[in-house]
């Protein structure tokens, strides 16, 4: 997909308008958040939160380290 998006004045800052089928790929609507990442080829727009899938990776580590004393905490 190459959709060229100009830059629109908002107020004191710019911005771009993204077309409904961007919208409907990404699931998004006026309200909803979306996030900016830098990429080796750009910027990406997701609707994942990076920092979320950090953490994700670190509860994940912790538990299969802890895996024995968090099932004992379970009981």
């Amino acid at each position: 997909m190459n959709i060229p998006l100009k830059i629109t004045k908002i107020g004191n800052s710019a911005g771009v308008i993204l077309p409904k089928e961007v919208l409907a790929r990404l699931r998004v609507g006026p309200g909803d958040v979306v996030h900016l990442t830098e990429a080796p080829d750009g910027i990406r727009i997701t609707v994942a939160d990076p920092s979320f899938a950090e953490q994700m990776e670190a509860a994940e580590r912790i538990m299969r380290r802890d895996r024995n004393v968090l099932r004992e905490l379970a009981k």
